[in-house]
């Protein structure tokens, strides 16, 4: 394939896509991530604003045929490179039964039938490294065992990449199966490429609690100044060789994502005695060590699952909890990347995403195996195209907006005390 060619960049097609984490990874290894297929509006709608160019399909995969998404996206019978996506999976504890036949694992059963449907040249499936310990291990040989039925050699052995070895400052653990379609060749696992500290990531950004304007919007124009390598790479003051992305226009100079959190004096008081890379005894927030990574981010749930608030690390020097823009940086998300305006469903963005730089290692190992030459696109894209509307719908709106009922994701009960840690089938 001429790289120098149009359209000659490949085609991806992301299930369980979030706010786009692994879409900007492949995008930045140099694919068109053309669909998005996504259950949650709000999610949805933030994908939408950073992606404009990909069809977003809010729907359930259970939902959904691959004819459907061919259609949805425009693809025609345009062959799809490859279809990648992290299927929630909780289905653990039925001793004796096949666990994908458990009917709490059926998004990962949609996965490999939609992947049997649309028969990309490659798959990824992505997921919690808890999949790989004790009997959880009889799922993946199942996983592995329905690809080879659908046409599909799975490397191996799989591995467990951690995200802080791909220039991510996070201690952030995944599994990641990568599948060849029979006959094509199977990619490598990404080598360890460098590590990013916590202050490389943040140093630059202006302490949110300096601005009012805060206390009640995201956003807020600043000047400041970028020293790190890291830092001017995701502000796209210095040119990433290794991005492929679609350059985006955005001001530079408006901070965003770092609406407030209050704090009482006894709080702050308590953030600023404990030690870096320490746990505060009362709230058990971890506060960050300047020099390290971070801890793993996580998603809060829904009411379905508790409504927890996952804790939110400290600020290394400032009292209080870090900002959206903040846990953004240290998941490698650029700054032109925006997320829903509020705390809540930002955070809950981050935590349920791919780091972008960990996807694009693995996206750029498949771009190897498949011998192209990935390039720079010169289309320049306006994030949202004027609708900054899409990052402030609430979960009414967003659903009128995709015209899909309001219950599709349960609703958010506001607990007396958040302070509660995600607690799940499979540690993160």
């Amino acid at each position: 394939m001429n790289p120098t060619a149009p359209n000659a960049r490949p085609i991806g097609i992301d299930l369980f896509a979030g706010a786009g984490g692994l879409s900007l990874g492949f995008e930045q290894a140099g694919f068109d991530v053309v669909g998005a297929v996504e259950i949650d509006p709000v999610h949805c709608a933030v994908h939408e604003y950073n992606f404009p160019n990909s069809s977003v399909i809010c729907e359930n995969v259970a939902n959904l045929t691959g004819d459907e998404i061919r259609v949805r996206a425009n693809l025609g019978v345009k062959e799809i490179d490859c279809v990648f996506g992290g299927a929630p999976c909780q289905g653990f504890s039925m001793i004796g039964k096949r666990v994908l036949d458990d009917p709490r694992n059926q998004l990962v059963f949609h996965y490999v039938r939609l992947v049997r449907e649309l028969q990309p040249r490659y798959c990824v499936f992505e997921n919690v490294r808890g999949l790989t310990v004790g009997k959880h291990k009889q799922f993946l040989l199942e996983l592995i065992e329905a690809l080879d039925s659908a046409g599909y050699d799975v490397l191996l052995p799989y591995k467990v990449l951690n995200a802080a070895d791909y220039a991510v400052p996070q201690d952030r653990r995944r599994l990641f199966l990568i599948g060849a379609r029979k006959g094509e060749v199977l990619p490598s696992y990404p080598v360890p490429t460098e590590r990013v500290t916590v202050w490389e990531a943040i140093a630059d950004l202006p302490d949110a609690d300096s601005f009012d304007q805060l206390r009640r919007l995201d956003s807020v124009r600043v000047d400041f100044e970028t020293e790190s390598a890291y830092a001017r790479r995701l502000r796209g003051i210095d040119i990433d060789p290794e991005d492929f992305s679609y350059p985006r226009e955005y001001d530079a100079n408006i901070l965003t994502g770092s609406l407030r959190t209050d704090h009482t004096e006894v709080s702050r008081q308590r953030f600023e005695q404990t030690e870096h890379g320490k746990t505060e005894p009362v709230s058990r927030f971890h506060k960050l060590h300047p020099d390290g990574v971070c801890n793993t981010l996580r998603a809060g749930t829904d009411s379905a699952r508790g409504a927890f608030t996952s804790p939110r690390p400290i600020h290394p020097f400032a009292p209080r909890v870090i900002t959206v823009r903040e846990a953004a940086r240290l998941h490698s998300y650029p700054d032109w990347f925006r997320f829903h305006v509020t705390k809540w469903h930002g955070f809950r963005q981050i935590g349920n995403s791919v780091p972008p730089l960990l996807g694009r290692a693995v996206a750029s190992e498949i771009l190897k195996a498949m011998n192209l030459v990935p390039f720079k696109p010169t289309e320049r894209i306006v994030p949202g195209r004027g609708r900054d509307a899409l990052l402030s719908l609430d979960m009414r709106a967003a659903a009128s907006y995709y015209g899909v009922p309001t219950t599709v994701i349960a609703q958010r009960i506001r607990k007396a005390s958040p302070i509660v840690e995600e607690q799940g089938t499979l540690n993160v």
